[in-house]
């Protein structure tokens, strides 16, 4: 059970409630700070005060004053006129992560929603019953206005849900489950639900979570290949990385030190050659600066998943309803292309030291393109293709979104974020950078086959010996796919997950 209060959600809760199906509660504190929260726009209600979202029009209709008879119902048309969703559907974990995180920022008790709007969430949230919830349609300001309307359309018995591995509508998925929904949604709350940036950084949190067990297993093939390739360790000295004093470069150094340790394959310099090419020798300094950019996304994303970022803003002391611009989603948009480029450096490396295994030509000691028969058999050949064209699409989509604006709402919003699209983007290169990774896997695995496993690290026999279990050493040609998906998934399944070592990247966390 995780409980929320709008201040301490971790992101390790995140993904436990996004992907391992924990369930939520509100503390005692979350729900009196809504209830008092509530009280304050019931009593602006009642002097007949005028705040935007309460009984204002919106966007750039703000100015339209609203009569007390129709505030109910302006609230369902607003969340009906934003339900506006384009593209596939996003992934059931990442609306899990949308739900808590807008609960969470609903718990905070700056919103103005009634508890048992929140309560009817949470109940969802624990049923597994999940709003189906569109890609496309966020500019990131006034934050993800399309796609929190569709999460929040099933409180209403409206659109369409998931429920038991089923995509149903969603007054019947309510009906299976056994959840009531809501009546109606009153003063300022489908204002509360659909102002803020719960999609760019519900998405954002679990592709930065995804990118750190990645690193670490870019470590473990950058490792293989290394004692593959007769890498010359003496680049892992701390005294080099002391020297050049950046944190991750020197966490990585250390990491690659232990990964190594008691490897009889690896070299020192001037014995087979003075220096590695830049994949090789440069490990350090590359993955350290991705760890490094792994570490600033988190310390947004933590902050950011325990903000208040709708609009206006309840503040009980001199009570008072703020309008301003938390839900613009920059904070989160441009971290977010900095974790895209961040993520494509990571397979770029990883690709070039592939083509190290590969190419007889830059090694000189295995057969071409890992082939027992080169010539006869094309062996790892289109392998680095397939990694190649990854990595070429993530130079691409490596393109920021944060610095693009497209003036909405009559000129009212004339300045967005594009947040969700930089997380999106993100996303998509993180699964690329993840496949490329097994992919070098693949090819050091079956170079390793070709000098014998004996003279491992004991880490590096064990990445080894966990890859044999899925995949053979190819005598000939085959069909590469099964074996690629399937070191793939050892990666998804955290096969080669060890708290102890990943923790030498993590630091506390």
């Amino acid at each position: 059970m995780v409980t929320l209060n709008g201040n301490s959600l971790s992101l390790e809760e995140l993904v436990a409630v996004a992907r391992r199906g924990a369930h939520v509660e509100l503390s005692d504190d979350a729900r009196e700070r809504v209830r008092r929260s509530r009280e304050v726009i019931e009593s602006t209600i009642k002097e007949r005060e005028v705040v935007y979202g309460v009984n204002t029009g919106f966007g750039r209709l703000s100015e339209v004053r609203i009569a007390d008879s129709d505030i109910h119902e302006v609230q369902k048309n607003l969340l009906f006129s934003h339900a506006c969703g384009s593209g596939e559907s996003f992934p059931v974990d990442v609306v899990r992560a949308m739900m808590v995180l807008r609960i969470n920022a609903l718990a905070k008790g700056h919103s103005g929603i009634r508890e048992v709007t929140i309560e009817t969430m949470v109940e969802m949230l624990n049923a597994d019953l999940i709003p189906v919830v569109f890609e496309q349609g966020s500019l990131g300001a006034s934050g993800d206005l399309v796609p929190l309307a569709h999460m929040a359309l099933p409180l209403l018995g409206e659109g369409e849900v998931t429920f038991e591995g089923k995509r149903l509508s969603s007054a019947e998925g309510l009906k299976r489950a056994g959840v009531d929904p809501l009546n109606d949604l009153q003063a300022k709350e489908c204002l509360a639900l659909i102002n803020g940036t719960q999609a760019m950084t519900a998405v954002g949190a679990l592709t930065v979570y995804d990118l750190y067990k990645t690193l670490y297993y870019a470590s473990l093939s950058g490792a293989l290949s290394f004692e593959a390739l007769q890498g010359v360790s003496d680049v892992f000295d701390k005294r080099i990385h002391e020297a050049r004093n950046h944190e991750g470069q020197l966490r990585v150094a250390s990491l690659m030190q232990r990964l190594l340790d008691g490897s009889n394959n690896t070299s020192r310099q001037g014995e087979v050659r003075i220096q590695d090419a830049y994949s090789l020798r440069c490990l350090p300094q590359v993955h350290g600066a991705v760890l490094s950019a792994l570490r600033h996304v988190m310390d947004v994303i933590e902050k950011e998943i325990n903000a208040a970022t709708d609009n206006p803003l309840i503040f009980e002391e001199n009570p008072q309803a703020l309008s301003a611009g938390n839900f613009h989603g920059q904070p989160v948009a441009m971290p977010m292309d900095y974790l895209a480029i961040a993520a494509t450096e990571m397979s770029s490396i990883s690709e070039r030291r592939l083509e190290r295994l590969v190419n007889h030509e830059l090694n000189g000691r295995f057969p071409g393109f890992l082939a027992k028969d080169p010539g006869k058999h094309s062996g790892f050949m289109i392998v680095q293709y397939v990694a190649a064209s990854l990595v070429s699409e993530n130079k691409t989509l490596s393109h920021p979104a944060s610095v693009d604006s497209i003036p909405s709402s009559a000129n009212q919003e004339d300045h967005v974020s594009m947040g969700t699209i930089a997380a999106r983007k993100a996303q998509k290169i993180a699964a690329h950078t993840r496949r490329v990774v097994a992919l070098e896997m693949f090819c050091a695995a079956q170079a390793v086959d070709f000098i014998g496993n004996r003279r491992l690290s004991p880490i590096s026999r064990r990445t080894y010996e966990v890859i044999r279990k899925r995949v053979p050493f190819l005598e000939g040609d085959a069909i590469m796919k099964p074996y690629m998906d399937a070191i793939e998934e050892l990666l998804i399944e955290g096969a080669l997950d060890d708290s102890e070592l990943e923790a030498m990247l993590w630091n506390e966390r």
